[in-house]
């Protein structure tokens, strides 16, 4: 009964990970109309890291302390490996977002579950049954209609190959932090914030990026505190108990998401390709997504299940 509850508890963790995240792509839209893409992305991240320090700071005070394992010797490649994806991949995104369809952007996120569960069965040997292969084509060819270029379409070609190199990018960085999950999620989210948020500011400085309204800035601040820093921990969370592949295959709906958001704030008329993408990658989605339920009856079993050794 508590191991069933637990992966309740997991399931709604990745879920509300979605939720959370899938704002991001909208308001950060609306944002980088003032801030360029490398300090938007440093501080989305740095509101990340100074929000979940204070709810770390309010924890220590209000529970006992963790439990959770510490970090060792060999935690310290894979922390490495997280902050510099992290640094590479919201730039990308927000340099491809900055030229591109909030909506199509929201859409082509889709495409980290393909990455990280190919990345995830490659190098870390997670099951990818038949029916998650066949959500990840599905899904593979719908981000392919939507990087075709397209006159008067809401697809796009040089800024999709942003977008999904920062997908590929994500889908490395979900797999360096899977192996960190069973350490404080807190703490990981913390050293995700500072470390890829100073390294983006860093980045801002060689670019010559200044001259931003404090409001945008503070504003950026909260979307990062909300979209990153709170989503991330909840993805951290749900990785313990569901694994990489499958965390990632129930955060896929947040794409869908963004893309109602932003056809509502962009008033945005979809294209006849972009609304075969949409069902395409939906199909995809559907896949992926029963696979995770079906392939391992996650919710019904009453004995412990052994998918992934973290």
């Amino acid at each position: 009964m508590k191991i069933t509850f637990q992966k309740h508890i997991a399931v709604f963790s990745a879920i509300a990970a979605a939720v959370l995240y899938s704002i991001s792509s909208p308001v950060s839209k609306l944002l980088l109309s003032e801030i360029p893409p490398a300090l938007m992305a440093s501080l989305l991240y740095l509101g990340a890291g100074f929000g979940m320090a204070s709810i770390n700071l309010i924890q220590k005070k209000a529970v006992s302390p963790s439990k959770d394992t510490p970090f060792v010797k060999r935690d310290f490649p894979y922390i490495a490996g997280m902050i510099l994806l992290d640094i590479a991949a919201p730039f990308l995104l927000m340099t491809g977002l900055s030229k591109a369809s909030a909506a199509n952007v929201s859409l082509l996120n889709n495409f980290e579950i393909v990455a990280t569960s190919l990345i995830a069965f490659t190098l870390f040997r997670e099951k990818i049954t038949g029916r998650l292969w066949f959500g990840i084509g599905l899904i593979t060819i719908s981000s392919l209609i939507l990087s075709l270029p397209e006159p008067g379409s809401l697809s796009f070609s040089y800024s999709s190959l942003f977008v999904l190199g920062a997908c590929v990018c994500w889908g490395f960085e979900n797999n360096c932090t899977r192996m960190l999950s069973k350490n404080s999620p807190l703490k990981v989210v913390i050293i995700k914030g500072f470390g890829s948020g100073i390294g983006s500011l860093l980045l801002s400085f060689l670019l010559h990026e200044n001259g931003i309204p404090a409001l945008y800035i503070f504003c950026t601040l909260i979307l990062g505190f909300v979209s990153y820093g709170l989503s991330i921990f909840c993805y951290v969370y749900a990785q313990r108990s569901l694994g990489a592949a499958k965390t990632s295959a129930y955060y896929s709906i947040s794409p869908f998401i963004g893309v109602f958001l932003s056809l509502i704030i962009f008033r945005e008329i979809p294209h006849v390709s972009f609304v075969l993408a949409f069902l395409v990658m939906a199909a995809g989605t559907y896949y992926t997504s029963t696979d995770a339920k079906k392939s391992r009856f996650l919710f019904f079993r009453k004995k412990p299940i052994t998918h992934v050794q973290i």
